[in-house]
């Protein structure tokens, strides 16, 4: 089965060791997830795409109870859904990010704990292409 990122440039894959890519505006320094061309900050209009790692800290977090509204594409449908988890996951330099998080129980969860980069699948296209996008999985302290 073939495999496609859900957008290019948001992550490197297929890699050892895959990394979120964000960008740093060349004039202020302000750096972003995910990479964008102009400067939110300064609205600079030159920034290079930056490797933002693969490990960081919760920050925030919920559980989703219900599945999301279209025109979310996923293989889930409303027999097979399951709550999940997602959170802001600060990125080393202070960059957080939204995402999933595969641990999906209140339980399982904290503020503060470490976070591991993954590339998952998330759903397949009409010509039997998996998607594959990111989420983050707890890492053992």
């Amino acid at each position: 089965m073939s495999q496609i990122p859900i957008h290019e440039g948001l992550f490197t894959w297929p890699a050892e060791q895959s990394q979120l890519l964000g960008s740093r505006c060349l004039n202020c320094g302000e750096t972003t997830f995910p990479a964008q061309s102009d400067c939110r900050h300064c609205s600079g209009r030159e920034t290079d795409v930056v490797p933002l790692g693969s490990k960081g800290t919760l920050w925030s977090w919920t559980i989703q109870s219900f599945m999301p509204k279209e025109p979310y594409h996923s293989d889930e449908n409303p027999e097979t859904f399951r709550p999940y988890g997602v959170g802001y996951v600060e990125m080393p330099g202070g960059v957080r990010v939204e995402a999933r998080l595969t641990p999906n129980q209140r339980e399982q969860l904290r503020i503060g704990m470490p976070m591991q980069l993954e590339i998952v699948p998330f759903r397949t296209d009409e010509q039997g292409t998996q998607i594959m996008t990111y989420c983050f999985s707890a890492l053992e302290e």
